[in-house]
């Protein structure tokens, strides 16, 4: 492929992943086990590509994007422990698929950030737009702003931990996992969700079909309050918990009647 001015030009070994051509200068000012360098002028895939190289060849475990510029699809795929701060604001699709970073991002995130997440740690230090964390099966996602609607769609595991409101139909078809929820939520709030636990701190504008009130414990008390003091979050707010009714398990076996009265 071709090179913009300046830029490393890029080829491609056997696993797809990119290898430099020496006499063309590097994106990326590297010291040590550091790295940093400038998006504004780079595509998704000249990004993505560098990260990779980054990691995956040069043995660099901390890197710096400057400029991201709102792209989308950004640091998807990222199957390694490792530390990644994008200083600006993501599109559509940031961070999916990955399996063990540590991810910052210094502004805002648009739909279905963090979808498919394995483990790690995704901080969002803005605002995130609709779908965030969905299906995640581990890590923890901390959205230091307000979410959209759907945010951890059915959730398969780890924690989502939002410090503003959240949408519509957050929870929905949740599965297991946590949701801690500190600004006010709006209606159908854990909507047909078969297992997990979701705290809220605000007002609920209305609950989903078979999402009810828990009963709090020590276990619950220990969770938050680990949680808010690991990332430095201060004090945690009073929580209320909601959980499966567990009033839609055997569905199939109902008769039409009993479908009414349970929808």
């Amino acid at each position: 492929m071709g090179a913009l001015a300046g830029e490393r030009r890029i080829t491609y070994d056997a696993r797809g992943l990119a290898e430099p051509t020496a006499d063309v200068p590097k994106i990326s000012e590297i010291d040590g086990t550091g790295a940093r360098f400038d998006a504004k002028d780079l595509s998704t895939r000249q990004i993505n590509l560098e990260l990779r190289w980054l990691l995956y060849e040069q043995g660099i475990t901390d890197v710096t994007v400057l400029n991201p510029g709102a792209k989308h699809s950004l640091g998807v795929g990222i199957l390694t422990r490792c530390r990644i701060t994008f200083d600006g604001s993501l599109g559509y699709f940031g961070c999916g698929l990955i399996d063990g970073p540590e991810i910052r991002i210094n502004g805002r995130v648009g739909w279905s950030a963090c979808e498919n997440m394995m483990s790690g740690v995704v901080v969002i230090h803005s605002n995130a737009g609709s779908l965030t964390a969905a299906a995640i099966r581990g890590g923890d996602v901390i959205v230091k702003g307000r979410v959209g609607a759907r945010t951890g769609i059915d959730q398969k595991g780890g924690t989502v931990i939002v410090l503003g409101d959240a949408g519509s139909m957050t929870g929905f078809m949740m599965q297991r996992g946590r949701q801690i929820l500190c600004g006010n939520v709006g209606p159908g709030l854990g909507d047909s969700m078969y297992d997990g636990t979701i705290y809220v701190a605000g007002k609920v504008k209305s609950l989903g079909i078979d999402c009810v009130p828990g009963e709090w414990n020590e276990s619950d008390t220990e969770l938050i309050e680990r949680k808010f003091s690991v990332y430095e979050l201060g004090t945690p707010p009073e929580f209320q918990k909601f959980v499966c009714g567990k009033k839609l398990y055997n569905y199939d076996n109902l008769e039409p009647s009993e479908r009414k009265l349970v929808l």
